[in-house]
């Protein structure tokens, strides 16, 4: 089972070594990328470099996704 939790910043190292003491609980930082996630990257930079499609700073888009 997998458990994912939010900590604050000033309380992770304590978080850390108190798990650490655990013989039954280990943490990981391994990051899993689920396949379909990487070919939408891949057919998104495909379509940028083709000119096919064009890109945006946050800025404006936050702009316009909000303005609705």
């Amino acid at each position: 089972m997998r458990v994912t939790l939010e900590i604050e910043n000033e309380k992770i190292n304590d978080f850390i070594t108190l798990i650490q003491s655990l013989d039954y609980a280990r943490i990981s930082e391994e990051i899993e990328i689920p396949d379909w996630q990487q070919e939408e990257v891949l057919k998104r930079l495909t379509l940028l470099e083709e000119g096919i499609s064009s890109k945006r700073n946050w800025e404006e888009a936050k702009l316009e996704i909000f303005k609705k």
